[in-house]
Formats: C-alpha cells, sequence, structure tokens
C-alpha cells in the first residue's frame, strides 16, 4: 500500500548550507539515518545538491544537502557556490550550519549573502560534542540571528532538539494525496565526461548536475523527475566510473560504489557512451553489471554529431558492439547528443520499450505451446550419442527476466540448445531488448 504524503507542492523544503567541512553531509545522513550523501574529511566533497524524502515526527519534508560555500576557487568551486545560494533561495527552512569550533571570513561572508533570507534561516553550531564547547556560543550571536542551536552530528548530540525545533518552524498541509510512484527508474551510467550530467539536466529541464570538464565532477547520485509522453521517470546521474587502477582517492571509490549501486534501484540503465572515443573494457564491465542484475540497457552513443558522416553508420557501429561485447548482443543502440538534443525523444520511446519488455510475463500454458513449436522445428539434439530434450517452460519472475525449463538432462543440457530456446524466447515472445535468463533443472545429470 502506498504511504501518505502531502502533495507535492505543499512539502517543505529545508536546506543545509555552509562553508566546506562544516558537517554538512554528517548532519544530512544523521537526520535521515542513512548514509545517502558521502562524508569525508576532505573539504568540497558534495559538489551537486543532494536532495532527499525525509519524514520528522510523522511529517514529510524535502531535506537538501549542498555544496560548500567558496569565497575563492575556480570556476568549479563558483558553480557550486551559486547551486547552495539557489537552494537557499527556494527552501521553506535553511539551516545554516556553522563549525563552533571557529567562525571564518568565509562564514561572515556567506552570512552576508544570506542576510536578505534571515526570517527563514535557524543557526545550527556543529562539533558541540560537550557542554564545555557550548561556551563558545556567545560570539555567534553577533551574527544577529535568531535562532542558534548547538548539534553534534557525529556524536548525535541534540539531534531530536533539531527535529523538534524545523517540525515548529514549518507549516505542514493536511492535504494529502497517493505517493506517486515513478513509471519508470532510470539511470545513467558511464565513463567520466561522457555526457551524463549534460543528459540529466536536458531530460529533466532543469539545472540539476553541475556540468564541467574536469573529470569526477558528480560525486553523489543527483535525482530529477519528468515525463515524456504520459510516463512519469525519476533518473539518476552518477560518478563517472573510471578503472580501479585509476580510482586513486577515497571520495571518488565511494562515489564509483554508490554509482553501481544504482543499478539495483533501476528499471532501466542509460550507459552512455563517448561515441567519439568509443567503447571501452571499462564499458563493457559496467554493462556486465547491468546485465547480471537482470535490468535493462541501452547503449546511448553521446556525441553522435561530432562524428564525421558515413553512410550506414549506426549499422556498423551497431554490429561493432555486438561483435566485441556478445554480452549486449540484445542492447539498444540509440545514437543522440545530450548538447544539440537531438536523439533525446528516440532514446525516451526505446527506455519504454524495453521497461515494458522486463516486466511482462508470458502464460505457461502458451509458453509449453510455443515450446512443443520449436522443439519440432529443429532435428533432435545429440551429442555423442545422447538425446537431449526440452519437455516443460515456465516464466519464473520478471525484472528480472527468468525462465526454467525441465529436460532430460537437466544442466548438462548443451548450450546450442539452450541458446536456439532463449532466441525464440526473444524473437517469437517479444523479449527481443533485454537480458534474459534460463536455466535447465531435471533429468539424470551427469
Amino acid at each position: 500500500m502506498s504511504s501518505q504524503i502531502p502533495a507535492p507542492d505543499r512539502v517543505p523544503k529545508v536546506a543545509l548550507v555552509g562553508r566546506p567541512n562544516v558537517g554538512k553531509s554528517t548532519l544530512f545522513n544523521r537526520l535521515l539515518r542513512s548514509r545517502k550523501a558521502i562524508t569525508d574529511p576532505t573539504p568540497g566533497v558534495t559538489r551537486d545538491p543532494i536532495e532527499a524524502d525525509w519524514v520528522v515526527e510523522g511529517h514529510p519534508v524535502k531535506l537538501v544537502d549542498t555544496g560548500g560555500y567558496k569565497t575563492k576557487g575556480d570556476d568549479l568551486d563558483a558553480k557550486v557556490t551559486a547551486k547552495s545560494i539557489a537552494k537557499a533561495k527556494e527552501a521553506d527552512l535553511i539551516l545554516l550550519i556553522l563549525d563552533l569550533m571557529e567562525l571564518t571570513a568565509e562564514d561572515e561572508e556567506f552570512v552576508r549573502l544570506l542576510r536578505p533570507m534571515s526570517d527563514k534561516v535557524v543557526v545550527i553550531l556543529n562539533k558541540a560534542d560537550g557542554l564545555e564547547r557550548e561556551s563558545l556560543m556567545g560570539e555567534f550571536y553577533s551574527l544577529g540571528f535568531s535562532e542558534y542551536l548547538c548539534v553534534s552530528a557525529a556524536h548525535n548530540r541534540r539531534i531530536d532538539e533539531l527535529e523538534e525545533l524545523i517540525v515548529a518552524r514549518l507549516k505542514f498541509s493536511d492535504t494529502v494525496v497517493e505517493d506517486a510512484q515513478p513509471d519508470i527508474k532510470m539511470a545513467i551510467l558511464g565513463k567520466p565526461n561522457a555526457g551524463k550530467s549534460t543528459l540529466v539536466n536536458r531530460l529533466t529541464g532543469l539545472d540539476l548536475s553541475i556540468v564541467s570538464p574536469e573529470p569526477g565532477t558528480t560525486r553523489d547520485p543527483v535525482e530529477g523527475r519528468f515525463e515524456y509522453k504520459g510516463t512519469s521517470f525519476r533518473v539518476l546521474d552518477t560518478a563517472g566510473i573510471r578503472r580501479r587502477a585509476k580510482v586513486g582517492e577515497d571520495i571518488e571509490y565511494y562515489s564509483v560504489n554508490r554509482a553501481l549501486k544504482t543499478i539495483e534501484l533501476s528499471d532501466v540503465v542509460v550507459l552512455l557512451i563517448d561515441a567519439v572515443e568509443g567503447l571501452s573494457d571499462q564499458d563493457k564491465k559496467i554493462a556486465y553489471q547491468i546485465v547480471k542484475d537482470g535490468r535493462g540497457v541501452i547503449l546511448g552513443m553521446n556525441k553522435w554529431d561530432l562524428l564525421p558522416k558515413v553512410k550506414n553508420q549506426l549499422e556498423a557501429y551497431t554490429d561493432r558492439v555486438r561483435f566485441l561485447f556478445p554480452v549486449l548482443d540484445f542492447a539498444p543502440v540509440v545514437p543522440i547528443s545530450a548538447q544539440d538534443n537531438t536523439g533525446i525523444p528516440e532514446l525516451l520511446s526505446t527506455v519504454v520499450k524495453v521497461n515494458r519488455q522486463l516486466h511482462q510475463r508470458v502464460e505457461t500454458s502458451k509458453l509449453n505451446e510455443m515450446l512443443k513449436i520449436w522443439m519440432e522445428d529443429i532435428p533432435t539434439a545429440q551429442v555423442r550419442g545422447v538425446i537431449y530434450k526440452i519437455r516443460y517452460l515456465t516464466q519464473v519472475s520478471a525484472m528480472p527476466v527468468k525462465f526454467v525449463a525441465f529436460g532430460n538432462h537437466g544442466r548438462d543440457t548443451p548450450e546450442s540448445l539452450t541458446k536456439y530456446i532463449v532466441n525464440k524466447i526473444r524473437k517469437d515472445l517479444g523479449f527481443q531488448d533485454v537480458p534474459l535468463e534460463l536455466n535447465v533443472k531435471g533429468g539424470q545429470e551427469r
């Protein structure tokens, strides 16, 4: 049964803001009671704002962790800062996170920018690990805000008081609607700089993910929602996945792990390939994991517009994929340009088609009617004088799509026969574009 939540336009938003390394992500995880944001002593770990649905004392809230504010830095730092300010303006309540042990010039500059929004700012003095530290609270009153609270996110100190404060400051609606689940959960995976963030921003029509030529810009998965021809989507932008030998820091290691875990949370994965660079062994490893988890996979050939125009180029590219990566022999190949907004309708239509195949089921009676025809269409499967037959077929699950067959020699059935049955299932029953698993049981296995 769906949970009851207020209508989406009534759910208040709480933004956690502040300079890097004051504990925003630690507090974000503490409130959610899960490790949704990556935490690390390195300043500036969080870049894109991370939003999460949170229930506080029975009330639904949208909780937002933002990147750290910096007065000085490069172009990427400026983009992170701009997004932090934008999320503060959108929020119903702003939690300004400061380090109780240190008030810096950067903090004071950020306070100046927040001054016009002071009526919705609460100052949270983090790292108050004991009562003796709370005596330092006095020097922060000069900032001029009306409400302060000392907490320790790392040690779970006064978090209950913070939750009570949030509830007291927010105005909740009593109107409730059914929690609308997206029709399709889609993840965008691929190597760094393949164009994942540009594609997500294009799909959602929002500036959700920071776009930068610097590899590894996206760290935490960034979530957005959109609709296409009456179908609702939840899309996840993930960290670029590089070869293990090139993952040189803890932050990127956790980013990559979380990117791979989004496969389990998705129905369909768009494996984004830089068409200019072509496919790599790393793309193959990502694809193998998607297939292993039984999720749909579409090869989005991004930057297709940058390739020289050659006759039958898509067919040649697809044949090359099939030859080099037989694990993807079923996967649709769709050329797109996220930058120029070309090929996006074709990509989304393919996602809808793949999702439909992933969730379809075939009745056992129909399967076995077809099995009888298939077995009559081939000569007797015989290896070294042993005759192999498939006598019964049933579908045991959708998403992942799995079938079980019963034969006279079980797992010893030759691969040629099982491949024949798989190909027939794909062609005759409409599973052409999804990973499919067939296990053979029964009989006297040798």
